[in-house]
């Protein structure tokens, strides 16, 4: 047992080496909508370079929903995600150790709106039984904010069916053809269906007073995230892709909604640039500022966890063990 811990521990140790004296890592990262305001710190660290800045070659794949790029991480066809940080709760009660290492969003950014033509009957959550709610994928975090909303509004998770419409031009078109009834999305999404007359908003955490509302406390969102395994073996590559990710959320503390819209590709804009500027705008209170969600935050989440999950609530959850702080404190200075 002894020597199988010293080969063990010496392999790590050789992986890390490897790592550092690397010119060039690759790392696969996952993403459940990349065009998404939710992992807008995605793209700012891949188009402004910083990924190449820290010798990472990040191979990206984009998932359409957070919990498919879950999938792809315990199939192990991903090594790192950009995902919700309730993933690493759900994985830690299963015996899985995926654990964060860098909060992207301190707020969720979800907003649940209902088509407007039918905004005369369905007034609020609490009229959503029944109805097809378009989320970016079931399972996701957009799926967990409605369905919590529902439990709260004194509804039952399975009273409204919850259909995946992805992340992107698909969303909008769903509501737009009829085919969904209400919506827990993103923007640019939200901000597309809102300008166009499309939806009738509900509830909306793009804003500390938003998701207070909702969650009773803050609520932290998009994280990067790995199996702990992967952070053994490669902590010297784990460093370099936290301190892109780093390098993006300082940008984006002090870039203007231009810059940003600058910066991204055309398509994320949905052909209209004015609108794309104006929902990063509202959208700019949710990023982190330290890369660190607070003991506060970290509760609310296994709370909404514990909520909408029977088998939750009995689960032994240490929270320390659903975030690394290592490398982000090291990034940040």
């Amino acid at each position: 047992m002894h020597r199988r811990s010293f080969l063990a521990g010496s392999a790590a140790v050789l992986a890390a080496c490897r790592d550092a004296q690397a010119d060039t890592v690759k790392v696969r990262i996952g993403v459940g909508g990349k065009p998404l305001l939710y992992y807008l710190p995605l793209t700012v660290a891949e188009r402004k370079g910083y990924f190449a800045e820290e010798g990472v070659e990040a191979e990206i794949s984009d998932f359409g929903g957070g919990a498919r790029s879950l999938q792809a991480l315990v199939g192990g066809s991903v090594d790192v995600v950009t995902g919700a940080y309730e993933h690493t709760i759900r994985m830690q009660a299963k015996g899985q150790d995926v654990r964060a290492v860098c909060e992207l969003g301190r707020l969720p950014a979800i907003v649940i709106a209902v088509r407007k033509d039918l905004a005369g009957t369905v007034k609020s959550v609490a009229d959503f039984k029944g109805r097809k709610v378009g989320v970016t994928a079931p399972g996701s975090s957009t799926a967990l904010a409605v369905q919590f909303a529902m439990i709260k509004a004194g509804l039952k998770a399975t009273d409204a069916p919850l259909i995946g419409i992805g992340g992107g031009a698909g969303a909008v078109a769903a509501i737009k053809r009829g085919e969904i009834d209400a919506i827990a999305h993103l923007d640019p999404v939200i901000a597309k269906l809102e300008a166009d007359g499309d939806i009738q908003i509900l509830v909306d955490t793009r804003t500390e007073a938003g998701t207070r509302a909702l969650f009773g406390g803050p609520n932290p969102a998009a994280v990067v995230y790995t199996k702990q395994d992967w952070i053994e073996h490669h902590p010297a590559a784990m460093q370099r892709v936290v301190n892109a990710f780093a390098k993006a959320l300082k940008w984006l503390a002090t870039a203007s909604p231009e810059a940003i819209a600058d910066l991204v590709p055309a398509t994320y804009q949905f052909g209209d640039r004015a609108l794309y500027v104006q929902a990063v705008g509202k959208s700019l209170e949710s990023y982190s500022r330290t890369g660190i969600p607070t003991q506060e935050g970290m509760t609310s989440v296994l709370d909404l966890v514990r909520t909408l999950d029977a088998e939750m609530q009995s689960a032994q959850i240490d929270l320390a063990t659903t975030f690394d702080d290592r490398f982000i404190k090291r990034a940040m200075g």
